[in-house]
């Protein structure tokens, strides 16, 4: 079993920076999908980014502006989200999510292929 616990969501003013953390426990493989996703009220899940091995993955609303990594000297396998220059669309619920199953870029953008999922952190951008 695997449990995800995010942190660092938070009020924010438009043009501010973020950093959400995703702690991974119980099976700590390596081999493991990490992603991002991201629900604002009365819309659909979205896709942030991901991490599969070395590759990064982004949404393309992301433009530059959010970056992915793993926190690969840690045994707490820690996931990271750098968001900066947030805007007020940004607003949502951020949740990380995984998976040990070895999925296709098509696939790894879909929220239904994840296995594991945090009990996510909201994100506000206002000023």
């Amino acid at each position: 079993q695997v449990q995800l616990a995010e942190s660092g969501g938070g009020l924010v003013q438009p043009g501010g920076s973020l950093r959400l953390s995703c702690e991974r426990s119980g099976r700590t493989s390596s081999t493991y999908i990490m992603s991002w996703f991201r629900q604002a009220p009365g819309s659909e899940r979205e896709f942030v980014a991901g991490l599969r091995g070395g590759m990064t993955y982004y949404g393309t609303f992301v433009k530059g502006r959010f970056t992915i990594s793993r926190d690969s000297a840690s045994a707490k396998n820690t996931v990271f989200l750098q968001m900066n220059n947030l805007k007020p669309e940004d607003t949502a619920v951020y949740y990380c999510a995984a998976t040990p199953r070895s999925l296709i870029l098509s696939t790894l953008r879909v929220g239904n292929n994840y296995e594991y999922w945090g009990q996510g952190t909201q994100v506000t951008v206002s000023s």
